[in-house]
């Protein structure tokens, strides 16, 4: 028994006509004809009987109208009620610092418009740390560089982030480096070794059996990009690094780095589908689709090999 073999029964049996049901439901007659000798074969009992102006129901289809009207009314109510409600709860993303520049508000503020009930719970820190904050299920998702952070989880590669040479304009040299052997002895400040930008710089520089200068090691983003903005030292950082430096255009200038192997995977990961909740779900789907929708319109910049697909669909359509 199927709903429209209810909707054409209920249908014609309120028109008193088999022609005038199917032109009101914008259907063949043939097909209206065929559902309801479907049912009536189902029940094994006819429900409508031919008059001289039309059709009228049996006895049996009296009896049965009532119950297929409410059916039908209870199939709409469910239907509404799907349709009207809203996913809710607590939510925990992790990014880092870099990440969180040109990701976090974009995302809050999409996360505001399409899922007004879930209460996102940003966390700030370095991918090491939000790797263990995942295992230990004090998040729900994060965005990391590095699969061994995130051993227990469910991992989808999100995008590739290649690494920019960056300097204050005062100090910036007759022609900015492309490759990092124009870079052996420039005085930089970089993220200490449990970074994992860091270990991608280091794995870059030993490749070319060349060790980098470096006169300092910073977690602190903030304050990394503030020591390359007074002149204090050069960086090595993805496009991302810039995104909260509101003047980076007048007082940094900066370079990609072309050699292979210095760019930064990012990952999204996150706990297994089966314990993720339903607006964690849909959270993990928001990432994916706000991050694509940066890249296309040119606000994340610095991104190559991208693995964002269209299975999330548009932020539009969300």
């Amino acid at each position: 028994m199927e709903l429209r073999q209810l909707r054409y029964l209920v249908r014609t049996i309120e028109l008193g006509s088999i022609s005038q049901a199917a032109l009101d439901l914008g259907i063949a007659q043939s097909a209206v004809s065929l559902q309801i000798q479907r049912l009536e074969g189902e029940l094994a009992t006819r429900l409508l009987q031919r008059t001289a102006s039309g059709v009228m129901p049996t006895d049996a289809g009296i009896a049965f109208l009532a119950h297929a009207q409410l059916a039908l009314r209870h199939a709409e109510e469910a239907a509404t009620a799907a349709q009207q409600s809203r996913l809710s709860g607590i939510v925990s993303v992790g990014l880092a610092p870099s990440t969180s520049g040109v990701l976090g508000f974009p995302l809050i503020e999409a996360m505001r418009e399409h899922y007004p009930d879930i209460r996102m719970h940003l966390v700030e820190g370095m991918s090491g740390h939000l790797g263990q904050m995942l295992n230990g299920r004090e998040l729900d998702l994060a965005v990391l560089f590095d699969i061994g952070a995130a051993r227990r989880c469910s991992v989808l590669p999100l995008l590739e982030e290649r690494i920019f040479f960056i300097c204050a304009a005062d100090a910036r040299p007759a022609a900015l480096p492309t490759r990092i052997a124009e870079i052996v002895d420039v005085p930089l400040v970089l993220p200490t070794h449990r970074h994992g930008l860091r270990r991608v710089i280091d794995a870059a520089f030993t490749s070319f059996g060349v060790r980098p200068a470096v006169i300092a090691e910073v977690d602190s983003l903030y304050v990394l990009m503030d020591m390359v903005a007074r002149g204090m030292a050069a960086t090595l950082q993805p496009w991302a690094a810039l995104a909260r430096q509101s003047d980076a255009a007048s007082c940094l200038h900066w370079s990609e780095i072309t050699d292979e192997g210095t760019s930064r995977r990012n990952l999204l990961c996150s706990l297994s589908d089966d314990e993720l909740s339903p607006a964690a779900l849909a959270t993990r789907g928001m990432v994916t689709r706000v991050a694509r929708h940066l890249v296309d319109s040119g606000r994340w910049n610095g991104v190559s090999g991208s693995h964002l697909d269209s299975r999330w669909g548009d932020i539009g359509a969300a």
